[in-house]
């Protein structure tokens, strides 16, 4: 593991290189997480205009002791003091008192203007022992990112079972500051979040573009994780906090979604500077993620680029429009009542919302019932969820001629198939492509197997038709009758919802389904909404 750590700092990571064994390295003491002298150097150097006190009053807000706040709702409090700033009190000269001013903790757009330290063994004492994680990584003094390493043949997963976890309970103020944590022996490398468990935390095998080979490997993670621009996009642009009924969750982007939504904007751009409004289309699979790489979309278009911008995020079924909402709503994109006051209820409504000033705007495509002109800005950006169904129909031309200056951007979790290629021809050529086989092998998405055990339907009565025409001959039916008899028979449906049938499906159903040897999730394709052999699987 030496040699790992060796590898690590001289080849990796142009950061600078300190050996914390031994030493405080300007801490008062062991205890402290803060390496203030950098912290004081680095306000000094990104607020050159602000007096030493203001300095000496943030250097107390962002170290004090947050032992009390869980360890999730310390680390956002301190995210958004990194991302936003700190106000201050300051003397105001030309009127005088005080006025507030911002005081600036990281440099977004330049990254060589903050200091970017590694410290190997990196000594930290907490209530009851002493650990000493293997690498360290500090942005002006704060304590970013903790990378635990393992021998070759070690599982990486132990330098979160045996290291990671248990410096989070001993030490828990050194992850006030954490942007991200990585385990690696050296081939199996991961990063994952102050919130994530194992099963969350994901390999990164692509540094910067979606068509480069993949890799699994510790350099791969670091280059792509921790080369200082990416680390500062990834920290900024890719960070989101999700409330949820068991608690605050911690989200930090895959590769996929950081490397596809950087693609996207450029995309944007691109478009922009055309003078067309075809985004492009993102095909990233299910259950990867496509709700969030929307919000890191729509968050970093807002934070990073100058603009009055608005978002409508389209969809075509109801329970898409409420699942997007939400998932906006959670990570604080939007509050709960902003997200309710942008939920266009009807056609009148979003008519109301479009000609106001509103962030976000979330609507179904069916609310565009007419070409009537709404917005005519050309700081609108339209996200479509699974465009390749309806939005570029009939109601996709009215929200065209709604929106005639806006950009259109199409999210998509299946790719585009024969007949669907005019998506392309509306929204752009694909400026992300993650598919399903490349989210399985991430471990984003479960695989899904599919075997068809559907029992075969037998003639076992070669007298049946002469059966039946007996029985219709001495039921004595009118013409009306014997049309309307006619037409149920000819129907496949009372066949194969037979009671002996519909026995045999469930107990087939429910033999495989206990008998898989893995406890998991299945789907059974029926013929309605509540199938008949619903009540025999019941039973």
């Amino acid at each position: 593991m030496g040699c790992l750590l060796i590898w690590v700092g001289k080849r990796c990571l142009p950061w600078k290189r300190l050996f914390g064994a031994g030493s405080t390295l300007g801490r008062a003491t062991k205890g402290d997480v803060v390496l203030s002298a950098r912290l004081r150097a680095a306000l000094v150097r990104l607020n050159p205009e602000l007096p030493a006190e203001a300095i000496n009053n943030a250097i107390d807000d962002i170290a004090r002791d947050r032992s009390a706040m869980l360890p999730e709702a310390a680390n956002r409090e301190v995210y958004h003091m990194l991302k936003e700033g700190i106000t201050v009190s300051v003397p105001d000269h030309a009127h005088g008192g005080q006025k507030m001013t911002r005081l600036r903790i990281i440099d977004w757009e330049l990254a060589e203007k903050n200091d970017f330290v590694l410290v190997s063994q990196f000594s930290v004492t907490g209530a009851l022992y002493t650990c000493r994680p293997d690498l360290v990584g500090f942005v002006n003094g704060l304590p970013w990112v903790v990378i635990e390493l393992k021998k070759p043949g070690v599982p990486a997963r132990s330098a979160f079972d045996e290291n990671l976890t248990h410096y989070k309970q001993q030490i828990p103020n050194l992850f006030c500051f954490n942007a991200l944590m990585i385990a690696s022996n050296g081939t199996d490398s991961r990063v994952g979040s102050l919130t994530a468990d194992w099963e969350r935390w994901v390999e990164w095998k692509r540094i910067k573009r979606e068509d480069e080979p993949r890799r699994v490997s510790l350099e791969v993670m670091l280059r792509g994780i921790c080369d200082r621009t990416r680390l500062l996009d990834l920290v900024e642009n890719f960070t989101l906090f999700s409330e949820h009924k068991a608690g605050l969750v911690k989200i930090i982007a895959q590769n996929h979604q950081f490397l596809g939504v950087n693609n996207a904007i450029a995309s944007m751009l691109e478009a922009r500077k055309m003078g067309h409004g075809r985004g492009g289309v993102f095909w990233q699979t299910q259950g990867s993620g496509k709700s969030f790489s929307m919000v890191f979309y729509a968050q970093k278009v807002l934070r990073k680029l100058t603009g009055n911008w608005t978002f409508v995020v389209v969809t075509d079924r109801t329970e898409l429009d409420e699942q997007i909402a939400k998932t906006f709503k959670a990570v604080g994109a939007v509050s709960d009542s902003e997200g309710d006051e942008c939920h266009a209820s009807s056609g009148a409504h979003l008519r109301e919302l479009l000609r106001g000033n509103h962030r976000y705007v979330f609507t179904l495509v069916h609310k565009f019932q007419t070409p009537e002109l709404l917005c005519d800005r050309s700081d609108v950006i339209v996200l479509t969820d699974e465009a390749h169904r309806s939005q570029y129909d009939t109601l996709a031309l009215n929200m065209r001629s709604a929106l005639p200056k806006a950009m259109f951007m199409a999210f998509t979790g299946t790719p585009l198939i024969a007949g669907e290629e005019r998506t392309k021809e509306v929204f752009g050529d694909y400026v992300s492509i993650y598919d399903f086989q490349q989210s399985i092998e991430d471990g984003a998405t479960v695989p899904l197997f599919y075997e068809n055990r559907t029992p075969e339907l037998q003639l076992v009565n070669p007298d049946l038709n002469d059966d039946i025409y007996q029985l219709i001959e001495d039921a004595d039916l009118n013409a009306e009758q014997e049309a309307k008899l006619e037409r149920e028979l000819g129907r496949q449906y009372h066949l194969i919802t037979r009671d002996d049938r519909l026995d045999t499906l469930a107990k087939d159903i429910v033999r495989h389904f206990l008998g898989r040897g893995f406890v998991g999730k299945a789907m059974v394709r029926c013929l309605s909404t509540r199938p008949p052999h619903y009540e025999c699987l019941i039973k």
